[in-house]
Formats: C-alpha cells, structure tokens, sequence
C-alpha cells in the first residue's frame, strides 16, 4: 500500500532570466515498510526530489499526496504540522545538540513533535528506542564521547522516537567509514520493517543499494528506470 505518492511534481528554478529545470514531472509512489533509494550522478535531482517529498521545499508543479493530503496545497503551518509529527530526518551529518546528553537529544524530539507523553511515558518510549538502536548504554552520554557510528544511531533514534509514517534519509552513511555504513543501513532495514515505516533514501554508495526494496535511478531531473 502506497502511503505517500509523488505526482508529475517539477520543480523550476531561475537565475536571472535563465530558467532551469531541475525535476521533468515526476511519479513515484512510496510502500509501507519498504526502502526506496534514490541514486543518480551530482545534480541529478534526487536530493531535490527528497526534500520536496518531504515538505521542506515546494513544487513548482504537481502533487505530492500524503495520507490524502496534498502537501503542495496547504498551508505552511500545516506542512509543518506534519514534518514535525508523521516525518522523520536523518542526514549525512548527525547535527546532534552538543550540550545535551543522549537521552536528552531524543525527549527534545518529543517536545518538538508535540506528542504529549508523560514524563514516565516519553522516558519508558527512550528507553525502548536506545535499545532498538543498541545505545542504550550511552544515554548519559554527550556527542563529544561518540563515535561516528554511535552519532548517527542518536540521530536514527531522534528520527523515529516519534513513530513517524515516513523516513527520510539523505546520504545517511556519507560521512562514515564501510563497517559503520552497513551497520546503519542495517539498522535502517530493520526498524523499517519492525515499525513498517515508509523510508526514501538518497545515496551514492552503491553497496548501501542491496538494502533497498526499490532503487530509483535519476538524471537530469528524470526517472530512468526502477532498476528493483
């Protein structure tokens, strides 16, 4: 079941009185507890393509439906209403707060996303979560003490603490040597399917590829084919 579908979206940006296509009407449709990843040369539109997906830029053209909602047509209040409660964000750098420990990044998401948990509750739903991501005995921790890896673990629990519908995740082993690259690619496939969630990743890393259940290849602002 598709719970977030892209419809013949464009995107156009101009510079001075050139005008460049980025995204030439693109389709996608995006299956509950599957990765779709995005691949494609520099410039290609992918990353573009992500974050309009995700509310974070708009579409110069088409739709993008989430839950029967069209994220194109609404207001931006309410696109952050829902990047902030169904969304969830994991990027190539961690971008963890340095004076908070770990459990205190992931209560901040609760507090941001509105969820409205008890003290006992949000403490009880962190628990859970550091144990799904193996850190629960880093907690106490500050970003200063963690590896690389263990960074990107806090910033995939951040990401999800909230039980997001959908994850985005752009470039999310970039930064990381090949063991931590497929320890977090790992760990990404299985809360995919242990939470059924919805996670569309861009990457470069053409091993990360054999975690996806789709691979969506890109250039020039097309789709070329949906090689899986």
């Amino acid at each position: 079941m598709a719970i977030l579908t892209i419809d013949e979206i464009r995107k156009t940006f101009t510079n001075g009185e050139v005008k460049e296509e980025i995204l030439k009407g693109i389709n996608l449709s995006l299956k509950e507890g599957e990765i779709t990843a995005l691949v494609g040369a520099s410039g290609s539109g992918k990353s573009t393509l992500l974050t309009i997906a995700a509310g974070l830029q708009s579409a110069s053209d088409g739709k993008v439906v989430f839950e029967g909602l069209d994220l194109i047509n609404m207001s931006s209040e309410q696109v952050r209403k829902i990047r902030a409660s169904k969304f969830g964000f994991v990027f190539q750098f961690a971008h963890l707060v340095p004076f908070l420990t770990v459990e205190e990044q992931l209560k901040l998401m609760l507090d941001v996303s509105e969820t409205k948990l008890k003290k006992k509750e949000q403490k009880k739903e962190i628990d859970k979560i550091l144990i799904l991501v193996e850190m629960d005995h880093r907690k106490n921790a500050y970003p200063s003490s963690l590896s690389g890896g263990e960074k990107q673990r806090v910033a995939i629990a951040r990401a999800i603490i909230h039980q997001p519908k959908v994850l985005f995740a752009d470039e999310p082993t970039a930064s990381l040597d090949s063991k931590r690259s497929k320890d977090v690619m790992t760990l990404i496939r299985n809360l995919t399917k242990t939470l059924n969630i919805t996670t569309l990743m861009v990457t470069h890393d053409e091993e990360m590829l054999s975690f996806a259940d789709s691979i969506i290849k890109m250039s020039d602002g097309q789709i070329l084919q949906n090689a899986v």
